[in-house]
């Protein structure tokens, strides 16, 4: 379903980053000179000015959305100025076969995003921005357009990945899904993070490795998250994969504030100002760096045709109709037991929505209306049903409070040992468990109330439109690799997720420490105990490459040996595949 590009006319940037700081400093390699590439032209130095790269988004059969950013000195803040852009079929550009001109201007922060329609289908394309009165050009990027809906397609393949911390390490992820055969970038969320410096992500390398946030408070103002993108967007393997891949992203919490909802956020408080004028301000700045093909502001949930092989279908899980989230500390009694009840009603409430009545509403039509083989579902949150015994998660808790003793650690070690083997009792049907052991095992609560599992009626509702389709859902937020099965409250099977690691946000490890022992317990632990779970990497950081086929969905497990340095190995940890 083509949409027309999401815009956005407000404020006007209160200051733009000049020309000789930090970004001057690390992307030079990001512009070429003009006389390069055309020839001809004054030989006579000239600052960089393309300092974000390129980028592509939203590919379409017949369109593409291209981007880029012009950075202007002091001078020129109040400047328009012009840029011409090119696409061609070859990375000569002797076979123009589209080129245009725009304004860069502080209005959008001098970035240009053009949506270049009229193009050939299944197409192969590179495309350029052109400065010519400064004689500056950018790199060439590559980019496709889809297969016509409903054409014969054998193969489609797709790097999936979230939650890029700029202070956690380098983007090595990003280099190895631009390097991969990757068709498309899936971004599932958190491209950014809205922290200061020395909060979350930051770890002994941050310092050493000059990946500090800018600006160094948390991102509030217009400015503050434009800064924000700005930095991010000079990481070389960030750059690398908008150079040579065409991104189709969603937005998570992050790119506004921890654990936000249409109405708040658990990061943001009265004294940061009104929320939802701050809810606007990121998400105008995600449409000038993160462009999506909608028809409405604040609109991110859209669906792609690609042939007859797969609809790619994405939703916003995050902000346009989700509800605050439940919280277990209102479950608890004052004697400090649980109520199981109480918490199982609130779960059970109509009324606690995730998608909201109108995105539901658009899905059932997107996925209701689409013959494809594969309905491929692009959301932020886990979907699968990921209950645990109440009493591990009370533990699980308390070292992600911060408990980190060894005698909380051990303990923690000692309940996984004890609850993974009564599971393994009951599996086997152990006529000996005592009705003491079975309550112990069925006294069971959700593991994340910010996934659809604080969302019980929805997402029943959700998996009542996917009855009877080739299901996979696609995932991200967590920083650690996911596989589950998904099944209805009657057990009847829905379809595959697949969820993805980080690309450098810390995982289970940023919580329960660096020992192999701790990190391999939880992970044997949740396999067991959760019915479903197929397979679970709580350590590592990566992205999943899903190849496609009439016949298959194979789900490949990508991690990076290496956030620290840029001399990484990217290696393959499990392969998952769903046939149908």
């Amino acid at each position: 379903m083509e949409r027309k590009i999401q815009t956005r006319r407000a404020f006007l940037a209160k200051s733009i980053l000049a020309s000789g700081g930090v970004l001057l400093s690390s992307q030079i390699v990001a512009c070429n000179r003009l006389d390069d590439v055309l020839g001809d032209g004054d030989d006579g130095e000239q600052t960089p000015r393309f300092l974000h790269g390129v980028g592509s988004f939203d590919p379409t059969a017949t369109a593409v959305i291209i981007w880029t950013r012009f950075t202007p000195t002091t001078d020129e803040v109040s400047d328009f100025i012009q840029i011409n852009w090119q696409v061609a079929t070859d990375a000569d550009f002797t076979e123009v076969v589209k080129e245009g001109m725009q304004y860069a201007s502080a209005e959008n922060d001098f970035t240009i995003v053009q949506d270049v329609t009229g193009l050939a289908s299944n197409g192969k394309y590179y495309y350029r921005f052109v400065q010519p009165d400064r004689n500056m050009a950018s790199v060439t990027g590559e980019t496709i357009t889809l297969p016509e809906p409903g054409a014969a397609v054998d193969s489609l393949k797709l790097a999936v990945c979230s939650c890029s911390n700029y202070p956690a390490g380098l983007f090595n992820a990003y280099d190895a899904m631009a390097k991969s055969d990757a068709d498309i970038i899936i971004h599932l969320g958190d491209y950014i993070y809205e922290y200061g410096i020395g909060e979350y992500g930051t770890n002994e390398n941050t310092v050493p490795l000059n990946r500090e946030h800018d600006p160094a408070t948390e991102i509030l103002t217009l400015e503050d998250y434009r800064l924000r993108y700005r930095q991010y967007r000079t990481d070389e393997g960030l750059q690398l994969a908008h150079q040579k891949k065409p991104f189709m992203v969603v937005w998570d919490d992050h790119e506004i504030t921890n654990d936000a909802y249409k109405d708040g956020a658990q990061n943001h408080d009265e004294s940061e100002g009104d929320y939802q004028a701050r809810l606007e301000r990121a998400i105008k700045v995600h449409s000038e760096y993160l462009p999506v093909r909608t028809d409405a502001e604040g609109v991110i949930y859209r669906n792609f045709e690609y042939g007859n092989l797969a609809n790619l279908v994405f939703l916003d899980t995050r902000i346009v109709g989700r509800d605050k989230q439940l919280s277990f500390t209102d479950y608890f009694n004052t004697d400090g037991s649980f109520d199981f009840n109480g918490c199982a009603a609130a779960l059970g409430d109509p009324n606690q929505r995730l998608l909201g009545d109108e995105q539901l509403a658009w899905t059932a039509n997107a996925i209701g209306s689409s013959t494809a083989k594969w309905q491929v579902l692009g959301q932020q949150v886990l979907m699968g049903r990921m209950t645990v015994p109440a009493e591990l998660l009370i533990l699980i808790g308390q070292v992600a409070g911060g408990d980190n003793s060894p005698e909380t650690l051990t303990a923690l070690q000692n309940l996984i040992v004890e609850l993974s083997t009564l599971k393994a009792r009951a599996l086997a049907g152990d006529p000996t468990l005592t009705p003491e052991e079975q309550a112990r095992l069925a006294a069971q609560v959700p593991y994340n109330l910010d996934a659809w599992d604080g969302y019980f009626v929805e997402r029943e509702q959700l998996f009542g439109l996917l009855n009877g389709k080739n299901t996979v859902v696609l995932a991200g937020d967590t920083h650690n690799a996911w596989n589950n099965v998904l099944t209805d409250l009657n057990g009847n099977n829905v379809g595959m997720e697949f969820a993805c690691p980080s690309v450098t946000s810390p995982g289970f490890e940023g919580i329960f420490g660096t020992d192999p022992a701790t990190i391999a317990g939880i992970e044997q632990a949740f396999t067991l105990l959760i019915d479903g779970l197929q397979y679970f990497d709580a350590k590592q950081r990566g992205y999943i490459l899903m190849e496609f086929s009439q016949g298959a969905a194979t789900a490949n497990y990508q991690f990076i040996d290496t956030i620290a340095d840029s001399g990484y190995t990217a290696f393959v940890g499990n392969t998952v595949s769903y046939s149908v």
